[in-house]
């Protein structure tokens, strides 16, 4: 850890407003680029992110140094996500894919069609429950034991959601290709 963000946890942990607003300057957003691949649009990814930097800001006296200090940034703003997930997941219905129809040619490069916006674009239009595991695993690298453990399903479920989650990401890649070939 450098001097400047040990000077940054000390102001924010004494509370210090001019502090606080340095370190969300800093990390606002990059943090929001994560809370974003959480949430289903950017009014959501906002609620996140304000939860999240609350939390930053009650807990910062606890962090220890271990790891970086983003990455404790980070693992907080994704428990932010999880728990609004898991607050929310009992409105919102699992939709199952018919798993025959999800053939996409593997020669063709249809991720070089896309900018980072679309990309972000077909991840928040994932149903939650495919959206949140597909993150956990591809971006935090966490293991489907974890997942199922930190969303409170089984590890089938969380293998099953994530390859329901790429089945419709290719689909819907597949139709994006058809619409280039096309013009």
């Amino acid at each position: 850890m450098d001097k400047t963000e040990q000077i940054l946890i000390k102001g924010c942990a004494a509370g210090e407003r001019v502090f606080q607003t340095r370190l969300y300057d800093l990390y606002a957003p990059v943090m929001f680029g994560v809370c974003l691949r959480y949430s289903k649009n950017r009014e959501e990814a906002e609620e996140i992110l304000q939860e999240g930097f609350l939390r930053v800001f009650t807990y910062i006296g606890k962090f220890r140094g271990d790891g970086s200090f983003e990455g404790w940034i980070r693992k907080i703003m994704v428990n932010c996500a999880l728990h609004r997930y898991r607050n929310q997941t009992k409105l919102q219905p699992v939709i199952r894919l018919d798993s025959s129809r999800h053939d996409v040619s593997a020669d063709t490069d249809i991720a070089s069609l896309l900018n980072a916006k679309e990309l972000l674009s077909l991840i928040q239009s994932l149903p939650s429950a495919y959206r949140m595991v597909f993150n956990l695993y591809v971006f935090e690298g966490y293991k489907h034991r974890e997942i199922a453990e930190a969303l409170g399903i089984s590890e089938g479920t969380s293998k099953s959601n994530l390859w329901d989650a790429r089945a419709y990401l290719q689909k819907a890649l597949a139709g994006k290709q058809k619409l280039v070939n096309y013009k």
